[in-house]
């Protein structure tokens, strides 16, 4: 049996977010510069995004460029860059055929004026989409957006919109790149890498975190499946006791 018939299609994660790692060892590997490998994750990411999709994960949110990343070679920069012009090109249809909407979070300003614009317009052009959200986190990192978020609230309540009595969780998430979107419940990286990243440090707080040793560009469906069946398998108790299943240990 294949992970995929193993899934519960009643308890599925509604938000998955990917730390998309690998692309420049994968590259290496063939002897080839970085961005070889960053053209070659594309077609992980659409084969990803369609698997999770079909099955009918409703939120998909992918780490495709930090602001950390802005301290690359020039070079790699440069062709990355042109890579999302391009990709965002031909993938507008894809996302179209599959009833997908495109998001994107961070500071957009900052990403070149062709790129930022080829973004905008296909996030308008996919707008009415409703089958999944797929987000680009670009040119982001969750302490820039927290910061972000922190500035705009001290900013309100200077203007007199809220009283900094009123400030809890609640007003903070609203502030964020996210409002309106669930927390990941599932939070996969690839590559064999143990870290965060700075991403989605706030969001996170509850996830269950999945590693794999595939390299981006090998991540396939079948790898999401069975990022999905594990994270079925697992109890989730967010801080509580699930009656069922314990033992007496804390």
């Amino acid at each position: 049996m294949g992970f995929k018939e193993q899934i519960d299609l009643n308890r599925l994660p509604s938000h998955i977010a990917i730390i998309m790692d690998g692309n420049g060892r994968w590259a290496k590997k063939q002897g080839k510069l970085r961005v070889f490998g960053h053209q070659n994750g594309v077609a992980a990411v659409r084969d990803t995004v369609e698997a999770g999709a079909e099955l009918g994960v409703k939120f998909m949110t992918l780490y495709a460029f930090s602001t950390e990343n802005w301290n690359r070679p020039k070079l790699e920069v440069n062709a990355l860059m042109e890579l999302l012009i391009n990709t965002i090109h031909k993938e507008t249809k894809t996302l179209m055929d599959n009833n997908i909407r495109l998001n994107a979070i961070g500071d957009l300003e900052s990403l070149p004026g062709r790129c930022h614009k080829n973004l905008l317009e296909a996030i308008k052009k996919t707008d009415a989409n409703n089958r999944m959200t797929l987000t680009l986190a670009l040119s982001y990192s969750a302490r820039w957006e927290i910061t972000h978020a922190i500035k705009n609230i001290a900013a309100d309540v200077k203007a007199g919109k809220i009283s900094p009595d009123h400030i809890n969780d609640s007003l903070l998430e609203k502030y964020l790149s996210t409002a309106g979107i669930p927390d990941p419940e599932l939070l996969i990286r690839t590559s064999g890498e143990y870290r965060i990243s700075n991403f989605l440090l706030w969001q996170i707080a509850y996830s269950e975190f999945y590693f794999t040793s595939k390299l981006w560009p090998d991540f396939r469906r079948e790898d999401l499946y069975e990022a999905i069946v594990n994270y079925q398998n697992r109890d989730r108790r967010f801080g509580g006791v699930n009656e069922s299943t314990a033992t007496g240990h804390a």
